[in-house]
């Protein structure tokens, strides 16, 4: 892999998302900056680039991959589009960081895992819960045996059915499976499973069911499912997109206390332990991708490791493949 003493990055896709989760970011982070965008939508993406002070912008992902003062290119558009970008950037032998999930199934992510194992060209993935010092802070308590030996995980996310799902005539493209590879489902109960590989391990059994409770859009809108990981930690999971109230809890269960944890938000970590009771408060920084592209920055300037790669996403994608799909994971 080539190191670079300043990584120039490129935008494909600069939308909401890209507003204040990770965009600003890759301008704040040392040996970093942001020098292109794109969007099909030359308007907005010339509006992107004058409001957050980007030199150049495109209406054309070729051009922007093409640019020879873009470096490395983050794919920020949904998953339906990922493979397309992500060749595209490895082709032209640059690093690529994608969205997540990587993209909309198990076998798309090996397509861009083997394309970029041929050029030498790295892959990211923008599950920034690995660098968040939150989840840092729950893996440090596990490795120091804050609950012993970890035996059990349960994980409930709960949220009603918001009003912008209720139109089938301009629905998200996040509960349209033609463009995101599943729903709500795959669009963030992927952070949950794969911050779980990495406080815990691969998933190396997963089964589940899925359902269409309402019917209020092509997607599943409900998926339980039970999981073992490699280290013998065995799980449950419900996620339900038309409860009554919101709901994010994951409790890892220990054989001498438990740790109880959202996925989303900044909420205080619950850990019990014996007479130990702790309540711990750790905040999100502003730019919530901010910790992990500076990994990647690290990592592509020789100076530090990403935690979240190409290899690790492709295996939340499998896991989710089993649930949704039926596909068996391999040994």
């Amino acid at each position: 892999m080539n190191t670079y003493p300043h990584v120039r990055w490129g935008i494909v896709g600069c939308g909401a998302v890209t507003e204040t989760k990770s965009g600003p970011a890759f301008a704040k982070v040392s040996d970093s900056s942001l020098v292109a965008v794109m969007r099909r939508d030359g308007d907005k993406a010339r509006d992107y680039a004058a409001r957050h002070g980007v030199p150049r912008w495109y209406d054309d992902a070729a051009a922007l991959v093409a640019d020879p003062g873009v470096d490395a290119v983050y794919v920020a558009t949904p998953p339906s589009s990922h493979r397309e970008y992500a060749l595209m950037a490895i082709a032209a032998g640059k690093p690529v960081y994608i969205e997540k999930p990587m993209a909309m199934d198990h076998a798309e992510c090996t397509a861009i895992l083997q394309a970029a194992r041929a050029a030498g060209v790295p892959v990211f993935v923008a599950y920034y819960r690995r660098a968040l010092p939150r989840f840092l802070r729950i893996a440090a308590l596990l490795a120091e045996g804050a609950i012993g030996t970890p035996r059990l995980v349960n994980v409930l996310l709960h949220h009603p059915l918001e009003a912008r799902y209720r139109d089938p005539a301009n629905l998200p493209w996040t509960v349209r499976p033609e463009l995101s590879g599943g729903g709500i489902f795959v669009d963030i109960g992927c952070h949950t499973l794969d911050i779980l590989d990495f406080l815990l391990g691969p998933i190396v059994e997963a089964r589940g069911m899925t359902a269409h409770q309402m019917n209020a859009y092509p997607a599943e809108d409900a998926v339980a499912m039970a999981f073992r990981f490699r280290s013998g930690v065995l799980g449950t999971g419900l996620w339900n997109f038309a409860a009554d109230r919101r709901e994010d809890r994951v409790e890892i269960v220990g054989d001498r206390g438990r740790l109880v944890f959202a996925t989303f938000g900044d909420g205080p970590i619950e850990l019990e332990a014996g007479e130990r009771r702790e309540s711990i408060r750790v905040v999100n920084p502003p730019h919530i991708q901010e910790p992990l592209i500076a990994t990647i920055v690290a990592t592509l300037t020789g100076k530090g490791t990403c935690p979240s790669t190409g290899d690790s996403a492709a295996r939340t994608s499998r896991v989710m493949d089993q649930v949704l799909k039926g596909h068996p994971l391999p040994p």
